[in-house]
């Protein structure tokens, strides 16, 4: 894109439609986004709680669960309520700061939770590669530690975002096409060249995500490599089942990613709404499945909320 000689006002107010073409369906649609949204909320609060509460599961993959059930309560509050004040009130406005603090939380919450996930990978690996040494190498220091560093990574390669959307002028249309502020989605309003935007979105993306998620694939490469080196069955099938949850979670939260950008790239004939609704699956399905998979493979966690729900019967 060639250099534009800017002259004109900026805009300091965008308008979010929603999904476009499919307006009318709007009210429809607002309800699984509240079911989900509702399901997020509730299901990680409660294994936040529960984590917290149960010394059983003070171990480094809960710990790290929970890391992941913060982030996925922040990624969800970033985007859903907006998107039901688009479809219940039509309040699709939204300021240019307002704008570019979703696209901070929204990526660096995003970024947040791949290397989350990463770190769980690492767990699993020492746990079944290395489990004489796995108190000594991942003790609550060393947790500690790559929790602030996985922040300080997501802060760090995402604010440069703010400060390369704020410099764009905006003189084009002012309505976005989508249920929540993207980068490339608002820089590509903008009246100038938006090549550095294209490029450092690209390199964090290869940087941090796509990174991530190969080293998760080497790190359940050597895993499978030891997991098949036991010599017994039930050795194999044990260990094999504690990476379940964490290979359900890896799932949910790359697979429609992926799908996303194939659709994107090479789905020039899908309609419009089919990419807008497709990007909010990566934000909706995590953040509401994750607490039910772990819920449901993790016995501990599912003991302790059901004598908690059965203690608040017999109370009432």
């Amino acid at each position: 894109m060639a250099p534009f000689n800017y002259t004109g006002t900026s805009h300091s107010v965008f308008i979010l439609l929603g999904i476009p073409g499919l307006e009318e369906q709007h009210l429809w649609i607002s309800l699984p986004f509240f079911i989900s949204y509702l399901v997020a909320l509730f299901g990680n609060i409660i294994l936040i709680l529960v984590i917290i509460a149960e010394r059983s599961l003070h171990e480094p993959m809960y710990l790290f669960l929970c890391m992941l059930a913060a982030a996925d309560l922040i990624l969800s509050s970033t985007t859903v309520p907006k998107a039901l004040a688009i479809f219940w009130f039509r309040a699709g406005a939204i300021s240019l700061n307002g704008c570019v603090t979703q696209i901070f939380f929204i990526h660096a919450t995003f970024i947040a939770e791949s290397g989350i996930l990463l770190a769980m990978a690492f767990d699993r690996y020492v746990a079944i590669c290395d489990p004489l040494h796995y108190s000594t190498v991942l003790g609550h220091v060393v947790i500690v530690r790559i929790g602030l560093a996985v922040v300080l990574r997501s802060f760090c390669v995402i604010l440069p975002d703010v400060f390369l959307v704020k410099r764009l002028p905006f003189c084009h249309s002012n309505v976005l096409p989508h249920t929540y502020c993207e980068h490339m989605a608002v820089a590509r309003f903008a009246c100038a060249d938006i090549r550095v935007n294209v490029w450092y979105g690209l390199s964090v993306l290869l940087s941090t995500v796509v990174l991530d998620a190969l080293l998760i694939l080497v790190s359940y490469g050597l895993i499978l490599h030891a997991v098949f080196r036991l010599p017994s069955r039930a050795a194999r099938q044990k260990a094999l089942g504690t990476c379940g949850s964490h290979l359900g979670v890896i799932s949910m939260f790359y697979l429609p990613g992926i799908f996303t950008v194939i659709t994107q790239r090479f789905g020039h004939h899908v309609p419009l709404h089919t990419h807008i609704l497709l990007a909010n699956v990566c934000m909706l399905a995590p953040p509401m499945l994750n607490p039910v998979i772990y819920g449901i493979k993790t016995r501990q966690i599912r003991e302790r909320v059901l004598s908690t729900l059965s203690s608040q019967w017999k109370i009432c």
